[in-house]
């Protein structure tokens, strides 16, 4: 009996910037993660195009449409319970006492996942302007009931000018 995978597209840091390499590698998500930082409601209007959104307010999200976003929220698949918030610095919770056993954040622009204490803690990086000499990344995570797999997307960037002034 094989068990049913849910994949979600994790995105953070698109500070403005839905790039269509992003787009593509969210493309087939059951759900999709924004983790703060958007930039512009549009892109979220686009995100939940492609799958149910869950999303957070990141530190430079202002004006009445991000007021309207939580800071921290969380989304349960398949018994899992995933804690989201922008700044993993803020958490204001002890994730494994409380049950998580995945912590997604973003603001960093670093992909990265590690395990602690039986928790996966997820950032898949930054998908919008480029910043400093930091890859262009989404994240992937396939959950099976209790298993998960995480992976960061590397995005191969075409050349356009949108896409070239926002990466100087």
């Amino acid at each position: 009996m094989s068990k049913h995978v849910v994949t979600i597209g994790v995105i953070s840091d698109t500070h403005g910037l839905l790039r269509p390499e992003a787009i593509e590698a969210l493309g087939g998500s059951d759900y999709i993660i924004h983790a703060g930082d958007i930039g512009s409601e549009e892109i979220l209007k686009q995100l939940a195009a492609i799958a149910p959104l869950t999303v957070v307010r990141g530190n430079v999200d202002r004006g009445a449409w991000a007021r309207k976003l939580p800071a921290s929220d969380l989304l349960e698949v398949g018994g899992l319970s995933i804690y989201v918030l922008h700044n993993l610095q803020a958490i204001d919770l002890n994730p494994e006492a409380a049950g998580f056993r995945l912590v997604v954040s973003g603001h960093s622009h670093v992909p990265k996942q590690e395990v602690r204490n039986g928790v996966l803690y997820f950032n898949p990086g930054s998908a919008g302007p480029r910043r400093f000499r930091l890859p262009v990344t989404v994240g992937r995570l396939r959950i099976a009931g209790q298993h998960t797999e995480a992976g960061i997307i590397e995005l191969r960037i075409t050349a356009n000018l949108a896409t070239s002034l926002s990466d100087r």
